[in-house]
């Protein structure tokens, strides 16, 4: 069967594709285009089709495809239109400035918990937090390692409680 001929059969068959494609698209235009899509995709692929199986059957697949295919693309396409939507010079700018204003807030409530630290449990913890080893500090300071290690672990304890708004907050 030569492409001429593939195609007579194919133009035969598009008013069941028309009701075909309906089903799909329940708009009358989209559904035309559907129908003119599979068409075009039909011929173009006529030499992939095997001559004696169901023709129909054969373009009801490639509707059904096209169907999908063009679905998935037209989601894509609207989930990166909202999402640049979403995304704009005035939107960014107040979650900036929030975002700021909420770490300064946060800083300052953190250094109030820090100054209340009595300095023994203070200077350990922030030289742990600077990232110093338990033996640097402990060498650095003069003191035992355990001794250290409890320190630290009390400024810990006292920080949590004063920071505790934070922690409830921010959990889970």
């Amino acid at each position: 069967m030569n492409r001429t001929e593939f195609s007579k059969l194919v133009i035969i068959n598009s008013s069941s594709l028309q009701m075909h494609a309906m089903q799909f698209t329940k708009d009358l235009d989209d559904a035309n285009d559907l129908v003119q899509d599979t068409l075009v995709k039909a011929i173009r692929f006529f030499h992939k089709f095997q001559e004696g199986t169901n023709l129909k059957g054969w373009l009801f697949v490639i509707m059904r495809n096209t169907f999908v295919n063009q679905y998935r693309s037209s989601t894509r396409r609207k989930s990166i239109i909202s999402n640049e939507e979403e995304i704009n010079d005035s939107s960014l700018n107040h979650s900036a400035e929030y975002n700021a204003a909420e770490n300064k807030l946060l800083m300052d409530d953190i250094n109030m918990a820090l100054s209340k630290l009595p300095d023994q449990y203070k200077i350990p913890f922030i030289r742990h937090f600077e990232g110093y080893k338990y033996c640097e500090i402990a060498e650095e300071l003069d003191l035992p390692l355990g001794t250290i290690k409890t320190h630290i672990h009390q400024a810990r304890i006292m920080l949590k409680k004063q920071l505790k708004r934070y922690s409830i907050s921010h959990s889970g």
